[in-house]
């Protein structure tokens, strides 16, 4: 798992379970407002609301479901973990009946370190020595692997040489 701080801090699950409404419920509004505009008919400008208003709802009610839920996980269970996020989206499909596919691709989003683009490096650490460091660390002189692995034969000459041994073949060099 990614590393926590071992002191668990609480944390308000019902002002992230209203900011997460928020948030998920004006998606839902843009939503539903593409959703209006690509009617054939003209619904009207309220359309949004009163024709596609139900997608706009069930989003609201998704992330609110969502946020509430994995913070209050987290202060029950007093843990900051890649399982609140499990228990926090498994909850939406049992209370608005969507499929339970979004507790495993969130759960593992946050278990892989909540980033498309991998961990946050250490702000404490300078770039320039940190690369320096693996650089020094994975630098091997070319004495020390010719060493340990030698400048044997390829596949082919123990191939030939276990064919002769065991019936008598002699198989030719490839050119």
């Amino acid at each position: 798992m990614a590393p926590n701080s071992d002191v668990y801090h609480p944390q308000d699950a019902l002002k992230a379970g209203i900011n997460g409404a928020l948030i998920s419920g004006s998606a839902g509004a843009f939503a539903s407002a593409i959703q209006n505009t690509l009617h054939k008919k003209n619904i009207g400008a309220l359309g949004f609301i009163t024709r596609t208003g139900s997608t706009a709802f069930i989003m609201t009610a998704i992330g609110g479901t969502y946020e509430f839920t994995k913070y209050a996980s987290a202060n029950l269970r007093e843990k900051n973990d890649t399982y609140n996020t499990a228990i926090g989206v498994g909850t939406t499909p049992a209370v608005l009946g969507f499929g339970t596919l979004a507790a495993v691709v969130l759960s593992a989003f946050d278990y892989t370190g909540g980033a498309l683009s991998g961990y946050k490096r250490d702000p404490n650490v300078d770039e320039f020595e940190r690369k320096e460091h693996l650089r020094k660390n994975r630098r091997i002189p070319i004495e020390q692997t010719v060493a340990e692995l030698g400048e044997g034969r390829g596949y082919d000459e123990r191939r030939r040489e276990r064919i002769k041994e065991r019936y008598g073949i002699d198989v030719p060099a490839r050119s």
